[in-house]
């Protein structure tokens, strides 16, 4: 929902003069289109075509409070607790127990996602805007806040049209899905995006631990690099898809990024501006609602919402509000009627035109799910959210590292899943498709991933290999597997010292490997080629047969190559002739 940066800071008339100035001097010293350094930002950079154009949301586009950064840059780091909060240090401060969420994501998605370089100043970006900072550091000791914060319930008055997803079982509703957490996730999205980021066993999105670490992996989804300004962009509209938003959290970002400091829990600012101007109920603490109801939620400060002043006209001005029209005594009344949603008029999903799905474990399928919503006459349904999810013992993911992925149907009706990426687990591989709101059948498609294969093996080196009776060979058998022409990494070989061309059984005599008690073996099973493609064997040995022996490489795929071992008894050098004797 866009911001409302002109109205940001109107407290009433009185104020107005005021607050404009406050803005105009805000936009004066941060600028979102360049920074301390001259970089250009995220306000001025163009967002990619599929970060505008967003199948959803982490937060479902919820309210966001838009306070912008004070113009004084974050004091120096002091240390908590060596002095009064004086005016300013709170806004500037995050509290101990966020902050330190906040950095243990980043530690988490350094390792486990390095390429995102995913700073932990996004996270409290984000935190900021979402929830104050889970409303000032209001959290206890493991991190989960004092009471729940919840977003207004998204049906459609105002907000996004989400219905229940969850049954309830985060926010409390049962006919709606509302933000939840201080980092704002709507349940069906934290069903798939949920962390345990503080180690208890439980993904809460009221904890603020567990919440961080969901938001960095949700940031990092989509192998985008967050150090690139146009992947950043494309993150942050993923968040909430909002070109204000992403102006803001920017500004935020920047903020934090020029130093901030610890301040103790519970004692953090906390935002009273919002995107929606207080319409609805704001991402405040409140107790889950009855299903079916909306959470009641106090005003910032407690004090009593004041009457709107009249409503502009688009030109400028004001409207004169109209009387109340009145209705003949004993006229029936008729219910208002809610037109149907899209999603409301699915009535099943098919297939529209997915190819076979075949991987080698490792790689990324080259064909991707294609999935069509339909009413029941058959027609096409678009701006319909279908999930799909990867079900069953897989280490196959959807490119990024997640198993469930949830795509937007376009106006032909037709969502498109994201790429495949095959793990090492072989066998069958089940995705369903499913509509997100709406109960109807589920769609089911089947992948398959394939061991990894070889067609092509040769020798790395042409020395020939040849050994004494009794000796072991000066030369290691060394082959490189391709497949397609392309390296063959992590393929599984067999190497065999066989009886003939024509017989592949394993000889009983000439030359052998060694196990690891030394005793002879004339099979290696297990064997697997690096990275490069490469298989090394281990050394060979000749017993006292002479000969012309056969080594045969097999790998998976159908890859072979046979190689020739001469043992033979050394050449003795014949003594040269004497010289013969004078007359």
């Amino acid at each position: 929902m866009a911001a409302q940066f002109g109205r940001r800071l109107r407290k009433g008339a009185a104020t107005t003069a005021v607050a404009a100035v406050a803005v105009a001097a805000l936009s004066a010293s941060q600028a979102p289109g360049v920074n301390d350094h001259g970089r250009r930002s995220a306000a001025d950079a163009i967002p990619s075509p599929d970060a505008s154009t967003s199948d959803g949301s982490a937060t479902g586009n919820s309210p966001y409070y838009t306070d912008l950064p004070p113009l004084n840059s974050p004091n120096p780091s002091p240390s908590t607790g060596t002095g009064p909060v004086t005016p300013g240090t709170t806004e500037a401060g995050i509290p101990a127990t966020v902050l330190d969420a906040y950095k243990k994501a980043e530690t988490a998605l350094r390792d486990a996602k390095p390429g995102c370089n995913l700073p932990w100043q996004l996270l409290a970006a984000i935190g900021r805007v979402e929830s104050g900072q889970a409303r000032g550091g209001r959290v206890n000791a493991d991190g989960t806040t004092t009471s729940p914060i919840l977003g207004p319930q998204l049906d459609g008055n105002g907000f996004a049209l989400i219905k229940d997803t969850d049954n309830g079982a985060y926010d409390g509703n049962s006919d709606y899905d509302q933000a939840v957490g201080p980092m704002q996730f709507i349940p069906s999205t934290w069903a798939w995006a949920g962390r345990d980021g503080n180690d208890d066993g439980k993904k809460d999105p009221n904890n603020i631990y567990d919440a961080a670490l969901a938001a960095g992996h949700y940031l990092c989804r989509g192998n985008w690099d967050l150090s690139d300004q146009r992947d950043l962009d494309r993150a942050i509209l993923s968040y909430n898809n909002s070109r204000e938003y992403l102006n803001l959290v920017m500004r935020w970002l920047e903020y934090y990024r020029k130093g901030t400091h610890e301040i103790p829990d519970g004692t953090g600012t906390l935002p009273d501006n919002r995107s929606d101007n207080g319409a609805g109920t704001s991402p405040t603490p409140s107790t889950p609602s009855t299903p079916g109801s909306t959470p009641k939620t106090p005003t910032p400060g407690g004090s009593t919402p004041k009457p709107s002043p009249r409503p502009e006209k688009p030109g400028g001005g004001t409207t004169t509000p109209k009387p109340p029209t009145t209705t003949p005594p004993g006229t029936p009344s008729t219910p208002p009627t809610t037109p149907p949603t899209p999603t409301d008029t699915v009535d099943h999903l098919e297939d529209a035109g997915t190819a076979k799905l075949t991987a080698m474990a490792g790689d990324a399928f080259g064909k991707r799910i294609s999935t069509r919503a339909e009413t029941k006459t058959g027609e096409a349904v678009g701006k319909v959210r279908i999930r799909f999810t990867i079900i069953g013992d897989t280490d196959t993911t959807f490119t990024g590292g997640e198993s469930v992925a949830t795509v937007a149907t376009n106006s032909s009706g037709v969502a498109v899943a994201p790429a495949l990426q095959a793990g090492e687990k072989t066998g069958g591989v089940t995705i369903r498709a499913t509509v997100v709101g709406r109960t109807v059948p589920g769609l089911d498609y089947k992948a398959t991933v394939t061991e990894r294969a070889a067609d092509k093996l040769v020798r790395t080196g042409d020395a020939a290999l040849t050994c004494t009776p009794g000796g072991e060979f000066a030369n290691q058998v060394e082959v490189k597997a391709t497949y397609q022409g392309a390296v063959a990494d992590g393929v599984a070989a067999t190497a065999t010292l066989i009886k003939s061309a024509d017989d592949p059984t394993a000889d009983d005599k000439g030359p052998y490997f060694k196990d690891a008690d030394g005793k002879a073996v004339r099979t290696l099973t297990a064997l697997k080629t690096d990275a490069k493609g490469l298989l090394k064997l281990p050394k060979l040995y000749a017993d006292d047969t002479t000969g012309t022996f056969l080594l045969r490489i097999s790998t998976a795929g159908g890859a072979t190559l046979t190689v020739e071992l001469t043992v033979a008894a050394a050449e003795t050098s014949s003594p040269s002739p004497s010289a013969g004797t004078g007359a």
